[in-house]
């Protein structure tokens, strides 16, 4: 039996830009207003072309405790089997580091070294 995910309960968010990642779709939003305790500050949902579910989330939220030392935004990778803080950093404030910092990262974990993200909108 699979374990559902624990993606970010979103109730609103504002798009922010789309980019194509090999056989992916990397969204980030911002402007998000959620149902569970984050602060987030921008999510990335990454999508398999064709597929109606996420199976990848990136999000820059609001650091606390010992992790607010090192930054204001914690960099947090949600998949299916877990998450995970991988980071912490004032530059994840700002949308263009973070979708920087984003699409490297979603590269590594889908093993897309290779392929060159392209912006969709």
């Amino acid at each position: 039996m699979q374990v559902p995910m624990d993606k970010p309960k979103i109730a609103t968010a504002i798009p922010q830009c789309r980019y194509k990642l090999g056989a992916f779709v990397v969204t980030v939003l911002g402007e998000i207003e959620s149902l569970d305790a984050v602060a987030y500050r921008y999510i990335a949902a990454v999508i398999t072309e064709g597929d109606s579910e996420p199976g990848l989330f990136i999000t820059a939220e609001r650091a606390s405790g010992a992790h607010g030392r090192d930054g204001s935004y914690s960099m947090r990778i949600i998949m299916r089997d877990g998450a995970q803080i991988i980071g912490t950093s004032d530059r994840w404030g700002q949308l263009d580091p973070f979708v920087h910092d984003v699409l490297e990262v979603a590269a590594r974990i889908l093993d897309l070294q290779d392929e060159e993200p392209y912006l969709l909108s």
